[in-house]
């Protein structure tokens, strides 16, 4: 790496000159794990995706292409490493027999088909790259890796942003002069199914449901923002610009002051490509952030991964994990080549040296500038900031997918902690026990909204109802479940944030009604620590409602003031409804009144003049 310009990044030290290094890096280290011909790159590990070992090999040459893509677009078309020949190579070798079992040989596009995903990255590489690779191909070469992409714009996706794969490929191919009819109107239906999902406030689920995660930027904005730009596609980006940059002034609270993005959804092994939306809004002027900011927090998260291990030290290979290997964060769909979608963190490398992204002094993220606790509505999320320790906390109250049940089911989620893997007991988890002790889940999640300081949801198990309520201050939390319609006597769990020994952060978890300790969770490996062990307090219902309610924490602080000290609860009962009261320290309250299944949350805050202010 160069020498670091604490002048110019007085927070991480890296400039454009550490993102260029980075990605020679990454491209030198796969290099010998291309195939004769280049098509396909076999990057070694011990565990291939589900779509075998030509579709894993494609992988590795797409996603790679598109790292290299950035990397010469952004050069001005500069190749001083031979790259562009290496990918023209390649991609003469797999279309001579598409769907051969030749060594070279590429995989079809079809329905459903993860060759589907790779097309999108080599037709957005393709294009990135098109006066110093495409435009000087054999017509041959060019008519054979345009039919092989036109598969693209008819094969079905799976209903979430997959749906933007055959977007790319048709901005590119009509673009390009190829099926220009058919690739406009796979462009037009992909940014049309999309229209459904979006939920307000710069936010998309994946698809049908709250499926919120980083997808949101590394896909759902991603493409169409980018399809906008690319193609001067001024109504386009008048739809989509607005939107990126409303996702943005959230987004930003998603990273903590060492780097760490939230660790919350699927594929996070991915890891580094969370900055894509960053970079994106820079590109085309759509970012609330200052450019300095967007620096500050897309090369600290850059570092962070880099220097924890992210690149094999031996090999400089991305692993399939999160520092290291780990097999918690990964799909069905997870294969060898997979991690190199990272490569979308280096799209910054498209503005030029002399933008103010590049010059402009490092700023302090949001996460650095002061504690804070906001609210986004449309996942029905509460982020909650500390400045002390710089760690970031999300409470879930509205995402879930039950396919990828610890990334978007617990409680909560952190920079800091990961949740225990699939098959252990759940950290940050409420819940009832049956006879043989298993803990309920919680699906079919109903958001009961999001507030200043508070975020609410409810949830069923079987014939009861589980409200559940997070107040958040500072650092502590105080969480509220209660429960409707079960038998009298059924025990209940809930757990707290799964911390590693030594100098990380520390977990809590203390009872104030209805509960008391428990032993706490086994230990089990997360993705940021080989043993963690999270804190549990259990209780048991009663007749009608039943209310819960402990104080949490997760704080990196070296001598945090006392928990039980910050807050104090009470509960109040009549014969419909129960009120839970709580007073922080500094003379804030909150009040949840829970009837009828639900919650309605006031807040009431103090100001330094001493004047009170109410909301709900």
């Amino acid at each position: 790496m160069p020498p670091e310009d604490r002048a110019r990044s007085p927070r991480t030290g890296w400039t454009r000159a550490h993102w260029e290094a980075a990605a020679d890096g990454l491209l030198a280290a796969v290099t010998p794990y291309a195939t004769p011909g280049r098509a396909l790159y076999h990057v070694p590990d011990g565990r291939p995706g589900f779509s075998g070992r030509r579709s894993d090999g494609l992988e590795g040459y797409a996603r790679t292409f598109l790292l290299a893509a950035f990397r010469i677009a952004g050069a001005g078309g500069a190749d001083p490493r031979g790259l562009l020949g290496r990918y023209a190579d390649g991609l003469a070798a797999g279309t001579r027999r598409p769907g051969g079992d030749g060594p070279e040989d590429w995989p079809r596009i079809t329905d459903r088909g993860q060759p589907l995903v790779e097309a999108a990255s080599i037709a957005l590489a393709l294009r990135l790259t098109r006066p110093w690779l495409w435009d000087r191909l054999d017509a041959a070469v060019r008519d054979r890796a345009a039919a092989w992409l036109a598969d693209a714009l008819t094969a079905e996706p799976w209903p979430c942003n997959w749906e933007l794969f055959p977007v790319t490929v048709g901005g590119f191919l009509a673009a390009a002069g190829h099926a220009t009819e058919a690739a406009e109107a796979a462009r037009e239906r992909g940014l049309a199914r999309i229209e459904d999902w979006y939920a307000g406030g710069g936010w998309y689920t994946d698809g049908p449901g709250r499926a919120f995660d980083y997808y949101n930027g590394w896909a759902l904005h991603l493409y169409p923002v980018l399809e906008a730009h690319l193609s001067a596609d001024s109504l386009l980006m008048d739809r989509c610009g607005p939107r990126l940059e409303a996702h943005l002034a959230d987004y930003a609270r998603l990273f903590g002051a060492d780097g760490a993005p939230v660790h919350q959804g699927r594929s996070l092994t991915y890891r580094m490509a969370t900055t894509a939306p960053l970079w994106l809004g820079a590109l085309t002027g759509r970012t609330p952030l200052g450019p300095g900011t967007t620096r500050r927090l897309a090369s600290g998260t850059l570092r962070h991964f880099l220097d924890r291990g992210a690149a094999d030290p031996a090999t400089g290979l991305l692993s399939l994990g999160w520092y290291g290997p780990y097999e918690g964060v990964l799909q069905r769909y997870s294969g060898p080549a997979s991690p190199y979608w990272a490569a979308k963190a280096f799209l910054g490398l498209l503005l030029p040296p002399d933008h103010p992204v590049w010059t402009a002094p490092e700023e302090p993220g949001p996460a650095e500038r002061g504690d804070a606790v906001t609210a986004l509505p449309a996942p029905n999320w509460l982020l909650q900031s500390t400045s002390a320790d710089g760690v970031v906390r999300l409470h879930n109250h509205g995402s879930e997918d039950a396919r990828y049940d610890p990334y978007y089911t617990r409680l909560a989620y952190s920079t800091a902690t990961g949740p225990t893997p699939p098959g252990a007991e759940p950290d940050n988890h409420f819940g009832l026990l049956d006879e043989h002790g298993t803990v309920s889940l919680r699906h079919r999640l109903e958001p009961l909204g999001a507030g200043e300081g508070w975020a609410a949801s409810r949830h069923g198990v079987g014939a009861a109802r589980v409200v559940s309520v997070v107040l958040a201050h500072g650092a502590a939390e105080v969480r509220v479940h209660a429960v409707t319609g079960a038998p009298p006597g059924t025990p209940v769990r809930l757990t707290g944030w799964a911390a590693g020994p030594g100098a990380g952060p520390a977990s809590e978890l203390l009872p104030l009604h209805g509960l008391e300790p428990a032993a706490p969770l086994p230990p089990v490996a997360t993705a940021y620590a080989p043993e963690t062990v999270a804190p549990a307090v259990s209780g048991r219902t009663g007749a009608a409602v039943s209310v819960f309610v402990c104080a949490a924490r997760l704080t990196a602080e070296p001598r945090p003031a006392p928990l039980g000290g910050l807050v104090r609860v009470e509960v109040s009962a009549d014969s419909a409804a129960r009120t839970v009261t709580a007073r922080w320290r500094d003379g804030t309250q909150h009040r949840v009144h829970l009837s009828a299944g639900t919650a309605h949350v006031t807040h009431r805050a103090v100001s330094p003049s001493g004047r009170t202010t109410t909301s709900g």
